[in-house]
């Protein structure tokens, strides 16, 4: 595992440091972060396009960071990705995710940002990075609670026109070399294992469909989120160190009576206030030997984002495992010799 990494699109600002690369490089290396990770709509950290074209360019990126001893750890495009697939119920609010040019014309924005992930897989690649975030969009999200009941075959079809949508830009970050990590979150069509599963299915089990691993979402589901990496290690290759804690109450659970985040029974909050066993997620992935960054994403509620990004790198780096090359009673080894060994079992 490698760490702690921050992402960047929480902090990003008009003031100092938090508007440009060179002041936020600065910013996290003085925290003690390794790496960043970079949302690509943010033009005050990122030349997305630019990127996409110029090696030269992405040099000079990785020449900013690299004069603070900070790495870029991944791109994201969540906004964009958002993009892919609105339901029409959605589209006003979600129209400030684009360009003035595009908004109130649902194709084309769509089309803007099939673009936008196409170039985020090459920009990728020009880094040298091997993963990039996103959000998968969501065609279905308004069926969630089954009232009126799915008509059969709703759920099935919703998921052939994401993959479809989706199978193009899978492709081209196949070409790239670079896994495309779709946040598991509440909100996308893809927001649990199944609707993982679902999707992967329908995609024909896409080498580069990959999970970006946040266990703050699992547990505002009650999803149990040590488990879930046991079933999906193997496709999990980005991890959002993010803490969130659940307390239901007689008035209102899981879904939350339409509160604001602070007046939630589920609420995210910075790393150690919350209710995630840490300990618990961090010994799983040095047990399957995830390879990927730990990056903080704050979202608390209540406690001031500057207090949370300085908290966060030492906790980070205090839940990170160094993994063992030796077994800790190899001291008691009898050694091999399978003469010995049917002895041992009364075959000899």
């Amino acid at each position: 595992m490698k760490g702690p990494a921050i992402f960047l699109a929480q902090f990003v600002g008009d003031e100092p440091p938090f508007d440009s690369l060179p002041n936020m490089a600065q910013w996290v290396a003085s925290l003690g972060y390794k790496g960043i990770q970079i949302p690509t709509w943010e033009s005050r950290l990122i030349n997305l396009e630019l990127a996409a074209q110029s090696m030269d360019y992405c040099q000079e990126l990785q020449g900013v960071c690299s004069e603070h001893g900070i790495e870029i750890s991944e791109l994201s495009t969540h906004l964009q990705g958002q993009l892919i697939a609105v339901h029409p119920a959605y589209d006003e609010m979600f129209d400030g995710f684009a360009p003035e040019a595009v908004q109130g014309k649902p194709a084309e924005r769509q089309a803007w940002a099939q673009q936008q992930l196409l170039l985020a897989a090459r920009a990728s690649r020009n880094l040298g990075l091997n993963a990039h975030a996103t959000f998968s969009g969501a065609l279905l999200w308004h069926t969630l609670y089954p009232w009126p009941q799915r008509p059969e075959g709703l759920v099935e079809t919703g998921f052939r026109e994401l993959a479809a949508r989706w199978k193009g830009i899978l492709d081209g970050f196949d070409e790239a070399g670079v896994d495309l990590c779709y946040e598991i979150h509440p909100g996308e069509d893809l927001h649990d294992g199944i609707t993982f599963e679902r999707f992967l299915e329908a995609t024909g089990n896409h080498p580069r469909c990959h999970i970006l691993y946040d266990p703050s979402h699992f547990l505002l589901q009650q999803l149990d989120y040590v488990q879930f990496i046991d079933f999906y290690h193997e496709r999990i290759k980005m991890f959002h160190v993010k803490d969130a804690e659940f307390n239901p109450n007689g008035r209102s659970g899981i879904y939350g009576g339409y509160q604001s985040w602070k007046d939630r029974p589920g609420r995210f909050r910075s790393l150690g206030d919350g209710q995630i066993d840490f300990g618990a997620i961090f010994s799983q992935f040095a047990k399957y030997g995830y390879e990927g960054w730990a990056v903080l994403e704050w979202e608390c509620c209540l406690k001031h984002p500057e207090d949370g990004a300085a908290e966060g790198a030492p906790f980070i780096d205090a839940h990170m495992i160094r993994t063992t090359d030796r077994a800790f009673d190899d001291f008691a080894s009898s050694g091999a010799d399978e003469l010995a060994n049917r002895r041992i079992l009364g075959l000899d």
